[in-house]
């Protein structure tokens, strides 16, 4: 069975997973070897069927919804089924663009581990978490991975969504930890293999665009702020009063991204009247294609 990469997006990150495909095969010394598969949430209707339930979310409960930016994630666990448990994959989030070489990684020795990613935090006590934004698996040791009936457990409080993201209640003896330049969080050196635009406030597409995607809880230690957040959302919507996207800190990262959307451009694989499309619907900066013009060519 040959090797595949996955992408997991919605519509919200539509135009970065087709970049981010791009990248693997133009980045790559042997891009025959390997097939990309993007998912679309709109190909799962397991996610939908949740559309305003309640779910557990670090002890406590939120409200799932489709339009959020990340509606995707509980995709990331789909590859070995859709695989049929067979042969080895990639899967990374649609922010995620190949600097290095992505056959280095399917080829990885795995040393008899079932799936492998980076530590999500340096911190003492998360450092059990495991990013999982970029996952390599040997699928036939993930037949216990049935993405559908464990989202649905979140739904009866059985499962907590911020254990099962972070690899929490996989058995540590399957988890094997890869070096952090293979899902590098907005760090962009020599030794990058895949860079991930992970903040979402400064993602380099969305600049100047109104925030549309719901912060991470981090409120709960803070009941007055809590119930100002709820006030917030009860008055101005979900997404009142967070501003706007900001520029990427690191102005290499803007560059690398528009010099691959040129690219896409100039060979055809991505259509002018796509991205027109995707800045009418606020899914991309407006000045999006005016950058194209001014990035320069990005080295062979």
């Amino acid at each position: 069975m040959r090797m595949k990469v996955f992408i997991q997006t919605n519509e919200r990150q539509w135009l970065g997973a087709l970049v981010s495909a791009y990248s693997l095969k133009r980045n790559s010394s042997t891009p025959d070897a390997f097939d990309v598969e993007i998912m679309h949430v709109k190909d799962f209707p397991f996610l939908y069927e949740k559309e305003g339930q309640p779910f557990l979310r670090g002890g406590t409960t939120r409200i799932w919804r489709m339009n959020d930016l990340q509606s995707f994630t509980p995709l990331r666990f789909m590859p070995p089924k859709l695989m049929g448990y067979q042969g080895r994959a990639v899967v990374i989030d649609p922010d995620i663009f190949a600097v290095g070489d992505i056959c280095e990684l399917l080829d990885r020795d795995m040393q008899g581990k079932a799936v492998m990613g980076r530590h999500r935090s340096n911190k003492k006590d998360k450092s059990w978490q495991i990013a999982t934004s970029v996952m390599l698996m040997d699928c036939a040791r993930l037949t216990h991975w049935d993405p559908e009936t464990e989202f649905n457990e979140l739904f009866r409080f059985e499962r907590d969504y911020k254990d099962w993201i972070v690899l929490g209640q996989e058995p540590a003896e399957n988890i094997g930890v890869l070096e952090d330049q293979w899902n590098d969080f907005d760090r962009l050196t020599d030794d990058t293999k895949l860079l991930h635009n992970t903040k979402r406030r400064t993602q380099p597409w969305k600049t100047g665009l109104p925030v549309d995607f719901v912060p991470a809880d981090k409120l709960r230690k803070y009941p007055v702020l809590a119930k100002l957040n709820e006030f917030r959302i009860r008055v101005f919507g979900e997404y009142g009063l967070l501003g706007r996207y900001r520029s990427h800190p690191d102005p290499r990262q803007e560059q690398f991204f528009f010099g691959l959307l040129r690219e896409c451009l100039e060979q055809g694989i991505i259509g002018e009247d796509l991205v027109r499309d995707e800045m009418r619907q606020n899914h991309v900066r407006h000045d999006a294609l005016q950058l194209v013009e001014r990035t320069p060519s990005l080295a062979a």
